[in-house]
């Protein structure tokens, strides 16, 4: 099967903020756990920051990404004309 242009642009933006995606989930998971030592240095909420980070801060750091993640992926679909829609 040959993919059209309009295939492509679909595959090629969704790509693209999926990877910009994981690229924001990996620095969350893996990068602010590396650096919580000198994280604790900031306090918010009364907290150390790396503390907060590793408790609250990255959960909702994950639901904000598939959030987002959601509402980019139903608008590509729309826009491309391939959503699922609500009528089944």
């Amino acid at each position: 099967m040959q993919l059209t242009q309009r295939h492509k642009a679909y595959w090629r933006r969704t790509f693209w903020m999926t990877a910009i995606l994981l690229v924001i989930w990996f620095g969350v998971t893996f990068v602010v756990s590396y650096y919580a030592r000198e994280l604790s240095a900031i306090s918010l909420f009364g907290f150390p920051f790396g503390f907060y980070m590793g408790a609250q801060g990255t959960l909702v750091i994950y639901v904000l990404i598939i959030w987002f993640y959601v509402r980019y992926m139903n608008a590509l679909d729309r826009e491309f004309g391939v959503s699922e829609g609500e009528d089944g």
